[in-house]
């Protein structure tokens, strides 16, 4: 039995589908502010936390990186 480690960032390809939407439609919500910016890992390596993904589908505010 294989054990997943549960992702804690993801590319924005993935980010777009977790939230039902096609990349490009997620990639300009993002650029007008109306989602949150990814986070910088590794230099070019940009990422959105699981975990924002999902207070966005609850209603909650994200801790940072959200302008209200």
């Amino acid at each position: 039995m294989s054990r997943r480690t549960p992702l804690l960032a993801v590319k924005e390809s993935t980010a777009a589908r977790m939230l039902g939407m096609r990349t490009n439609k997620f990639r300009n919500l993002v650029q007008i502010g109306a989602l949150l910016q990814p986070i910088d890992l590794a230099g070019q390596v940009m990422r959105w936390r699981v975990s924002d993904l999902k207070a966005i589908l609850t209603g909650a505010v994200p801790d940072d990186g959200f302008e209200t």
